[in-house]
């Protein structure tokens, strides 16, 4: 049995919310990051470097789906989206999924994207 914990939700599909042939949208319920997910490719690549030309695409229509889906239910104000590559890179999960995140004005954060956290003093290298 496989034992990505992607490929096992992406066969269970109960929390796909939009698909193409080649990637899923995923959401949970999350009482933090309102509206947020995952765009995961269907066939198991571990980083966004070994994907497709064919994946690309199908994830670039994709992220204009969720987007157009996340505008009309959350009128989000910005978004934050991003790959993390290998542990280092702050990859959990060993397959490739885009992380969206809509973003609004009222948050304590607004404003700061992964740049601001990753320019911190405490994150200079030794």
């Amino acid at each position: 049995m496989n034992d990505c914990r992607f490929c096992n939700r992406l066969a269970d599909r109960t929390q796909t919310v939009l698909e193409n042939d080649l990637c899923v949208f995923l959401q949970k319920e999350e009482s933090v990051l309102i509206g947020s997910g995952l765009i995961i490719p269907c066939a198991h690549r571990e980083t966004v470097f070994d994907l497709t030309a064919a994946e690309w695409n199908a994830l670039y229509d994709m992220i204009h789906q969720a987007k157009t889906l996340l505008d009309q239910t959350y009128q989000p104000d910005g978004y934050n989206l991003g790959w993390n590559c290998g542990a280092t890179g702050g990859q959990h999960v060993f397959h490739a999924h885009l992380h969206i995140i809509p973003r609004y004005k009222d948050e304590p954060h607004a404003g700061k994207g992964i740049r601001y956290w990753l320019s911190q003093d405490e994150n200079k290298r030794k």
